[in-house]
């Protein structure tokens, strides 16, 4: 059994998920591993819940190591209450406020410590678990377009994987700048979700040839942005519908990592931008500027359903800690429409 809320920072272990040989999600067991205890700058999060991100799987695998330096244990955002302050911590928290964290590794745990440039309030409305679903996708998204892509209003952005978490938060994210979101997906269920949340239109790659669709619905102009997590297996079509002086981002290689074709040939045709971006192995400095964005830019239109613009963290299922393999089949399967939430404490009834 997890802990419940009550125990104390000044104990010296705590559970979380391990992972001792690289392989399946079978290779989980949550066991005792020392607490983290907060370094100068930093905050120690009483984790309440995390969330899954596709990274989680590949680390699992042995594929992608943490950071030097940084927490092996996977999960790349927490949201949960103030524990503990360290020394030099400038900002105004306090002990039990709610907070959710960007982190390098870590949140598949009891407690995580974080430098506070990387910790954000959690807006008042938003439950916990809705808040563990915020970090990472949302701050990814931000980046690619904003940081990355300098997306402009009016243009016209394909984002590949558009019911996933970054997909999702690409979406509401472009339509709070007033750029055109167009979307890919493998069902119809995804596709239905991705214009529910204000995507222009939505293409079912398996079934239609989505180049020719999205040259059709910009009337021959082509995306002035491609946002990819697939890479090699479409890289000839992002090509195709892509606008002379285009970017095409690429920050994940789902569809695999080798090229075979003249793509420098028909990239350099249409005078192409290929940008290529993670976020996990970046600074603290760069991540801090890009919290502190996010926080100026987007954080505040978190707002209850009413307000005339709301962004809202999209969450497909919420598993407990105990059953992190079975979340990890599910998002490996490609089930998941929007964020995979892991939950470290159970819901109180107010935060259901």
């Amino acid at each position: 059994m997890l802990q419940q809320p009550g125990s104390t920072v000044r104990e010296n272990t705590m559970l979380a998920v391990c992972v001792d040989d690289p392989g399946g999600p079978e290779k989980m067991y949550v066991g005792k591993v020392s607490r983290p205890q907060p370094k100068a700058g930093e905050i120690l999060i009483k984790v309440h819940a995390t969330a899954l991100n596709r990274a989680d799987l590949l680390q699992r695998r042995g594929l992608y190591p943490a950071p030097p330096g940084e927490s092996e244990i996977l999960g790349l955002e927490a949201a949960g209450t103030v524990a503990a302050l360290g020394l030099g911590v400038t900002g105004q928290w306090v002990l039990g406020q709610r907070v959710m964290a960007l982190l390098s590794g870590g949140g598949y745990a009891e407690f995580v410590s974080v430098p506070e440039e990387l910790v954000m309030p959690v807006p008042p409305h938003l439950t916990m678990t809705q808040a563990a679903a915020l970090p990472e996708a949302w701050l990814t998204a931000f980046q690619l377009l904003h940081l990355i892509a300098k997306v402009q209003p009016g243009e016209t952005v394909l984002v590949h994987a558009g019911a996933s978490g970054v997909g999702t938060a690409a979406i509401q994210l472009l339509r709070l700048t007033q750029a055109i979101p167009v979307v890919t997906a493998g069902t119809q269920e995804k596709l239905k979700m991705a214009e529910k949340l204000g995507a222009a239109a939505a293409y079912n790659y398996k079934e239609e040839e989505f180049a020719e669709r999205v040259m059709e619905f910009t009337k021959g102009r082509g995306a002035d942005v491609i946002l990819d997590c697939v890479g090699g297996s479409c890289w000839k079509k992002n090509v195709q519908c892509l606008a002379m002086d285009g970017r095409w981002v690429l920050y994940g290689a789902m569809g695999g990592k080798n090229v075979e074709g003249d793509l420098l040939g028909k990239l350099l045709s249409k005078r192409g931008h290929l940008l290529c971006s993670l976020l996990r192995s970046r600074s603290l400095q760069y991540k801090a500027e890009l919290v502190q964005a996010f926080s100026d830019r987007a954080l505040q239109h978190f707002q209850p359903l009413n307000s005339s613009v709301t962004l809202k963290p999209v969450i497909d299922s919420v598993f407990s800690i105990k059953d992190i393999a079975d979340a990890h089949q599910h998002m490996e399967a490609n089930k998941n429409t929007g964020k995979i939430v892991i939950r470290v404490i159970e819901a109180t009834p107010d935060e259901q």
